[in-house]
Formats: structure tokens, sequence, C-alpha cells
């Protein structure tokens, strides 16, 4: 049965002229932990291409610093909370320009501005329904006919108005659409 041996290549030194080679100790060299090339017996033999790159990962790695799990920390992450620091001022003093605005009531806000309307609308609405027995009170000798004609067009225009709380979005995204255009 043949064995296969490894016999050091050309280009291979052992640890001790690897340190030595690069002007450091054979403990320091270990701590770099540089994989061996191959091992023959007791001896490993390293590359001079594995150990350069070894030390350039070891560079890179000290660039990047690291979190305590070892995940990799972000480097522009100070730039990037700066950012979302200063997006945060300026929202906050746009939030509160709108408040002082409408402290002074120059900006009203638009809940209020529906609730008030509907509000408006439910008044006229029940006015609406008090016309016809107002107009007939008033003028005895009207019509009845006239008076009915009078009556179903104000409850038109009661209906519309009490309708009116409920259109009230609807006609905001319209007035905001043609904004856009």
């Amino acid at each position: 049965m043949a064995k296969n041996e490894t016999t050091k290549q050309r280009g291979w030194l052992n640890k001790s002229d690897m340190a030595a080679s690069l002007g450091i100790s054979p403990q320091a060299f270990d701590k770099w932990g540089v994989e061996p090339v191959a091992r023959i017996g007791r001896e490993a033999f390293y590359t001079v291409q594995n150990v350069v790159q070894n030390r350039i990962d070891h560079a890179a790695r000290k660039q990047q610093p690291e979190g305590a799990d070892g995940e990799v920390i972000d480097p522009l992450i100070e730039y990037k909370l700066n950012v979302e620091r200063l997006r945060l001022t300026a929202g906050q003093a746009d939030a509160q320009e709108k408040k002082n605005r409408v402290a002074d009531k120059e900006l009203v806000p638009a809940p209020f501005a529906t609730f008030a309307l509907a509000k408006i609308a439910a008044q006229i609405g029940s006015k609406l329904e008090t016309v016809g027995k107002t107009v007939s009170r008033r003028h005895p000798d009207i019509d009845p006919r006239i008076l009915e004609t009078l009556e179903r067009e104000i409850a038109l225009a009661r209906n519309i108005a009490a309708q009116f709380g409920d259109d009230l979005p609807e006609i905001l995204d319209e007035y905001l659409a043609t904004l856009d255009k």
C-alpha cells in the first residue's frame, strides 16, 4: 500500500524560518494565526503569499470596527444619525409653525373645518324644515299647489344640506386633485 507523502516544495518555509525572515519570534508568528500550507511530520510549512494575505485580512478587520456580537459597525453611522436628527428637527419646527398658525387663527385643521361645515349644514336643514309652515301661516291665501311645490323643493334642499357633512371628504379630495394639476 503506497502512502501519499508530502514533500517540501520550493518557497515553503517552516515556522522558525518564516518568523526569522519577518523579524519576529516564532511565538509572535503563532499569534498571527496563519494557516500552514502543509505539515510534514511535526513541522508546519508556510508560504509568503499566505502570510501576506493573513496580514491584509488582519488590517482590513482592524479598519472595520465591530460591535459586541462581532457584526461590522457602519462607518457612516454618525453621518446618518446627524441626517436623521436634522430631519427630526425640521419636522418639529414645521409642526410648531403649524401650531402657531392655528393659534393665530391663520390656519384651520381639516377635521375642525369638516365638523363646523357639517354643523352649519345641519342648522340650514332644520331651518329649511320650518319654511313651508311659516309661509302658509303668514300667507293663508296662498294656493295649496304652490305651497306643496315649495315644500317639495325645500325638502330636496334640506336633503342636500343633511348629506353635505358626509360629502365633505370627497369634496376635499376633489379640491386637492385640482391642486396637483
